[in-house]
């Protein structure tokens, strides 16, 4: 790494941020939520009972066009009721990324099912529509109206479509595919609350889509998901799950099957409901300020920094650059350096075939992938650096 470029990148993100010591992502918090959690403690509904809770699940299904959202404790609960919903179970594989954070395949096992690993796109590091559709020709065959792994025996159930960093590939191809093939689309819209394919907000396209406002994203309820759908037959079967299918009456304790404790608590929904209100001025400061990077980094030849592909309106959760040259070293060294400086920055995921309790999972070719994680780098993205 040469220490000449080290050292400007590092004064660059200094003066964009206008920080000595920029953060990658921090929340956006000031009295507006201190007002809405006063007001849940004074209701005393503070648990998963209550008003808030309802009123945030509104505003997310008018935010993202949805009829039905069901507010978690996390997005990997709202993924994993996803999973369940669409009868994932131990005969059945699903389709993701291999470039991607750990809890979608976590959420896969759960169910008792595999992940088969396919490859991302150099483009927008989303699932890459040609190799995938190239791969299930090859590799599947439909029986019955299902989608068989010709070498496993099992069915391929369903596709996790994960929008990376806010980020959006060609959802319409890979819904095609999906739908040629027989497999459930399933969109992890967890880092994409606010980003939008042709004007319909992520997570939208398929049957049911997650979102995630953990502490890190662009807006957020502490910790807390959501899972949002069309179809109303789904969404009351999640909604039970997630009340540990607590059969619905004013003072019996019976339940018919097996739930889950999964329901976002009320002083969680109150964060989120004062943070919605904040989100158009939040993705505001996020453009300005992958706007204010691309013009400091116009003279740099060494990297490019990721923009929003053909028809994504990105709320640019995390900004990235990516390397041109293929080396691990020099980009450890580089993200020691601005650590070591003060500038918080870090790679991607370690890709999941190459986690020791995913490593004997079906996979595709993964060359994209293998070369993208040598040049992934996300820097200080928080949305105050924009408004400054």
């Amino acid at each position: 790494m040469q220490n000449n470029f080290a050292y400007k990148l590092l004064e660059k993100i200094k003066k964009v941020t206008k920080s000595n010591n920029p953060r990658l992502h921090e929340p956006y918090l000031d009295n507006l939520e201190i007002k809405e959690l006063k007001k849940c403690i004074k209701s005393n509904f503070v648990s998963t009972a209550g008003p808030q809770v309802k009123k945030f699940e509104k505003k997310i299904a008018k935010l993202t066009g949805s009829k039905f959202a069901i507010a978690t404790n996390s997005g990997t609960s709202a993924l994993h009721l996803a999973l369940k919903a669409t009868e994932i179970d131990n005969t059945s594989e699903v389709l993701i990324p291999s470039l991607n954070f750990v809890a979608s395949a976590n959420a896969i096992r759960y169910c008792n099912a595999v992940p088969h690993f396919i490859d991302s796109s150099k483009e927008d590091l989303a699932a890459d529509p040609a190799k995938l559709s190239k791969y299930l020709k090859k590799n599947t065959k439909i029986r019955d109206g299902k989608c068989i792994n010709k070498k496993t025996k099992k069915v391929i159930k369903a596709l996790i479509l994960v929008h990376i960093f806010g980020l959006s590939g060609n959802v319409l191809k890979i819904k095609n595919i999906c739908r040629l093939h027989k497999i459930e689309l399933i969109e992890d819209a967890a880092e994409a609350v606010g980003s939008y394919y042709k004007d319909k907000h992520l997570g939208t396209y398929g049957k049911l889509g997650i979102l995630s406002f953990n502490g890190n994203k662009i807006i957020t309820t502490g910790a807390g998901g959501a899972l949002i759908t069309n179809n109303e037959r789904l969404a009351k079967k999640i909604y039970k799950l997630s009340q540990i299918s607590k059969i619905s009456h004013k003072w019996r304790l019976e339940y018919d099957d097996i739930g889950y404790n999964y329901r976002m608590a009320s002083l969680n929904a109150s964060l989120g409901i004062s943070q919605l209100s904040k989100l158009k001025l939040l993705l505001k400061y996020k453009k300005k300020l992958f706007l204010k990077y691309t013009k400091a980094f116009k003279k740099f030849k060494e990297f490019k920094i990721l923009n929003q592909s053909k028809n994504c309106k990105s709320n640019y959760w995390l900004i990235t650059i990516i390397l041109k040259e293929n080396s691990f070293l020099k980009r450890d060294r580089l993200i020691q350096f601005l650590n070591d400086n003060g500038v918080q920055v870090r790679p991607c995921w370690k890709p999941l075939h190459r986690l020791k309790h995913f490593s004997k999972c079906p996979r595709m070719d993964l060359s994209n992938t293998e070369i993208l994680e040598k040049k992934i780098i996300n820097i200080p993205s928080s949305s105050i650096y924009g408004k400054n």
